[in-house]
């Protein structure tokens, strides 16, 4: 399970984190208690996270219900922002219009990098766990997105294929006979979507879990 951090007040304001040590504002605490409730009903058999603040308070409510200790990994960091860091997208538009449109901040860390960095991280992880076993990690939006993609081959198909994750949405991964499948993508629980004040970020039709971006 692959659970995006909470809201911070960079994502309010559309500002590039990058790997930027931003923490959670009040409302992604929030969301992270809330979420962490139901994704502790899942009994999660291990958790890690990225190392940057955002993903460790995220993380907290859930290694606090279930009592798992939190495995900290940088691999899952978000990608690295360059020049990028710390700009609003509007200014990332008008500064930098041609690398705008292909998502590539100069002097970051380049889309196809990362990708391969949090994919491998995926399936290192995947490999210490026992059959059946369920592990949550906690990550950002980009780096998970693009580690999704890369696993399951979509990457190659030259551009982005799946949307932007919201605020403390959860992904599940399933790794089948040597596959890898996508069970579940941007998921929320019933509340989160809305704690950040507008129920447009909300997703409208997706399942309620069935296992137990850059800005």
């Amino acid at each position: 399970m692959l659970w995006r951090h909470g809201q911070t007040t960079w994502n309010r304001e559309h500002r590039f984190q990058g790997q930027t040590d931003i923490p959670l504002d009040e409302v992604g605490a929030a969301q992270a208690e809330q979420a962490a409730r139901q994704l502790a009903a899942l009994r999660p058999g291990a958790l890690f996270s990225s190392d940057l603040v955002r993903a460790q308070q995220t993380a907290a409510p859930l290694s606090r219900l279930t009592g798992l200790p939190v495995s900290l990994d940088k691999d899952l960091r978000e990608r690295f922002g360059g020049d990028w860091e710390g700009l609003s997208d509007a200014v990332i538009r008008e500064r930098y219009p041609a690398e705008r449109a292909t998502w590539n901040p100069p002097n970051g860390e380049p889309t196809l990098v990362v990708a391969d960095r949090v994919a491998a991280a995926f399936a290192r992880i995947a490999g210490t766990l026992e059959v059946g076993q369920l592990a949550v990690l906690v990550g950002h939006g980009a780096a998970l997105r693009l580690g999704i993609e890369r696993i399951l081959g979509l990457s190659a198909l030259g551009g982005p294929t799946l949307g932007s994750l919201v605020n403390c949405s959860w992904s599940v991964l399933e790794l089948r006979d040597a596959h890898w499948r996508l069970n579940e993508y941007n998921v929320t629980a019933p509340d989160v979507a809305t704690l950040g004040g507008s129920p447009f970020d909300a997703p409208r039709t997706l399942p309620e879990p069935v296992t137990g971006d850059d800005v």
